[in-house]
């Protein structure tokens, strides 16, 4: 039945909203207690064992804050956990990830120019490294690489480079970019789940034990933490890319995406520099603009081919629909003259979101994409800018029920 169509959309829509509120609560909780923890002061009238103090305004009162970098000398009665915000985030992240592409697989994620696969084949490789990215990360914090956070740092960039372009090898642009997002915010989560909470608990335990706990497990979670500051602007560029072809659509897709990282580290370090009251590091401003206006000029280069000009098993079914060839003919009418290599529309440069109809195979592809947004709805063409009639709507409606079997 066509609501299926329906109520997929709707739950892509809801996974995907509550991904950006859980994001917003988890990266504004980290922004601020990096900031909160750059911004410390010791003063002679600290207590004991506190390492730091901040005075803040807000919402109309004042806040007093101390930070004891292992433990008071007594356990509060109330703690407040700072992990559900990351968990959240990273479980509807996977759920919006499988949701679009590994449901739609055959057309978001595998492209048959790059590596032809089978659909479950390319799921397996998404999976499975994820999970690997998380665990080289993890054996090499705790190498004796992991002791230089300057050399950790210079050794995690030569990695994402690598999955930066071993990802363009394996799947579409777009799916390429959206996983270098996963792959690193999976290791975000990771370390808060199987590093950083995990080492305030044997904090916790040790002094309900009356022991006094070892500084070593708060050093752990710090680097982690800083880690994660760092990796947070990327993480948000990659989650956003999938709306723009010029940045996963090009060749060097993977030199943009790896630019990108380090757009993020000095948009940080200028932010962090600040929070730390350690100067106004106006240089790194010019470096972004640098950075930014290098990922612009690789942006043009020729986009690569996508695998639309193949039909899907899903895609051959519409294909066969009987009302495939009428339908073909009011999309290309409607709407090829944007949704083409080059499109013919003024103003428009680049087809958007990369979507490309102008040939039977990527309408085919396309089909549900197509109904959802000029069958059901009228949000295409923008405005009706071509004059679709309701009767060519009500024909796209038919032509997707016939190659669904609904």
């Amino acid at each position: 039945m066509p609501d299926y169509a329906i109520f997929y959309e709707w739950a892509m829509f809801a996974v995907r909203w509550l991904h950006v509120v859980t994001a917003i609560a988890w990266i504004g909780s980290s922004f601020y207690f990096i900031a909160l923890d750059l911004g410390l002061r010791q003063t002679p009238s600290l207590p004991p064992l506190a390492h730091g103090e901040e005075w803040q305004v807000h919402g109309g009162g004042f806040y007093h804050i101390q930070k004891y970098l292992v433990a008071p000398e007594f356990l509060p009665e109330h703690l407040t956990w700072f992990k559900w915000e990351s968990y959240a985030t990273w479980l509807s992240g996977a759920m919006l990830l499988a949701l679009l592409y590994y449901v739609g697989a055959d057309l978001f994620l595998v492209d048959r120019n790059v590596l032809d696969v089978p659909a479950w084949v390319a799921i397996l490789l998404s999976a499975g490294s994820i999970v690997l990215g998380w665990l080289l990360y993890d054996a090499l914090c705790k190498s004796p690489i992991g002791r230089s956070t300057t050399g950790l740092m210079l050794v995690l960039f030569a990695i994402l480079v690598a999955m930066s372009w071993g990802y363009t090898q394996l799947f579409t642009g777009r799916a390429a970019m959206l996983h270098m997002g996963a792959f690193t915010a999976t290791i975000m989560t990771a370390n808060v789940a199987m590093i950083i909470i995990p080492n305030q608990k044997i904090v916790v335990g040790d002094l309900k034990a009356g022991r006094v706990p070892d500084a070593k497990y708060g050093r752990i979670a710090k680097q982690r933490s800083l880690h994660n500051n760092y990796l947070t602007l990327p993480v948000i560029f990659f989650m956003l890319s999938s709306h723009y072809p010029l940045a996963f659509a090009t060749q060097w897709n993977w030199i943009i995406a790896s630019l990108i990282f380090l757009m993020g580290v000095v948009i940080r370090h200028y932010f962090n520099t600040r929070h730390a009251r350690q100067g106004n590091p106006h240089w790194t401003w010019g470096v972004a603009t640098v950075l930014f206006l290098v990922i612009c000029w690789l942006s043009t280069a020729p986009r690569l081919p996508g695998s639309e000009t193949l039909a899907s098993a899903t895609g051959e079914r519409f294909m066969a629909a009987g009302h495939f060839a009428a339908a073909s003919q009011a999309v290309q009418t409607r709407c090829a003259m944007c949704h083409t290599a080059e499109p013919v529309w003024e103003g428009i440069h680049q087809p958007p979101k990369d979507v490309i109809l102008d040939t039977d195979a990527a309408i085919a592809n396309y089909a549900r994409d197509i109904v959802m947004q000029a069958g059901w709805s009228h949000a295409m063409p923008p405005g009706n800018l071509t004059e679709m009639t309701d009767a060519e709507r009500a024909l796209l409606v038919e032509w997707y029920r016939e190659g669904s079997g609904s």
